[in-house]
């Protein structure tokens, strides 16, 4: 009846992959109907800042559809794209287990985004009433922290050209479609997700190309299976060097 239930008080599900789907059948799978019942769905353009560091919790978010970036400004006012999601997270859930009032990091669309909204009281209640619930949000968090922290520890020691070409293999693995990535991004927002200058964007994009790991596409490039494979493998090799 829950499952059945989820689809009517959520019927973007009825339109989305179904991968995605099932990720929102599990995460949802033991909430009880007054948590179902406080959903809300908003649509937001793309580049709309939705969450703001440092402003107190009052609402969790999950990614429906779309596409959403965490941004740090903290540090010599540089901006930092750290991480990038379409997956079936809570946005604030860390925050609830944690302990924490304010949110730690700024929350910015980068598509159009399709986004479930609760209260963070009625989030709470439901985690600390389900064991189940609290156990695979944890899960999902760990699994998270863990991932940001390898990529960080790759950052400190890759420069240049390299980290830019982890960032691309690391963004191959998770949206690659049909063997191919399709690299929209503008050389700024390549600056901000990888932590490098646009000049250096510029010149480690010039160099891809000579070595056949991307193919141009006007002020835009791709990457293929093979060129991914090649990449990858001269990224392996500074890895674990």
């Amino acid at each position: 009846m829950e499952c059945k239930y989820l689809y009517q008080v959520l019927p973007f599900l009825n339109e989305i992959d179904k991968k995605k789907r099932e990720r929102f059948e599990e995460y949802f799978y033991s909430a009880p109907v007054w948590l179902m019942d406080s959903f809300q769905i908003v649509e937001l353009d793309a580049g709309v800042v939705f969450v703001k560091e440092n402003t107190p919790v009052d609402t969790i978010y999950i990614i429906g559809r779309g596409m959403i970036k965490a941004t740090d400004y903290r540090i010599y006012g540089i901006t930092y794209d750290f991480m990038r999601f379409e997956g079936v997270y809570a946005m604030g859930g860390m925050e609830v287990i944690m302990d924490l009032d304010r949110y730690c990091t700024t929350l910015e669309t980068v598509t159009p985004c399709t986004i479930v909204k609760i209260a963070k009281e009625k989030y709470a209640r439901w985690l600390n009433s389900d064991i189940r619930a609290l156990k695979l949000e944890a899960k999902i968090m760990g699994h998270y922290l863990f991932e940001q922290g390898k990529n960080s520890r790759a950052f400190l020691f890759l420069q240049g050209a390299d980290r830019l070409a982890f960032y691309l293999v690391e963004t191959y693995t998770k949206y690659a479609k049909n063997g191919i990535l399709y690299v929209d991004s503008t050389r700024q927002e390549l600056s901000e997700s990888s932590g490098l200058c646009v000049k250096t964007i510029n010149r480690a994009v010039k160099k891809f190309e000579e070595n056949g790991w991307i193919t141009r596409k006007g002020s835009k490039f791709y990457i293929d299976s093979e060129q991914y494979r090649k990449m990858n493998a001269v990224v392996s090799e500074l890895i674990e060097r």
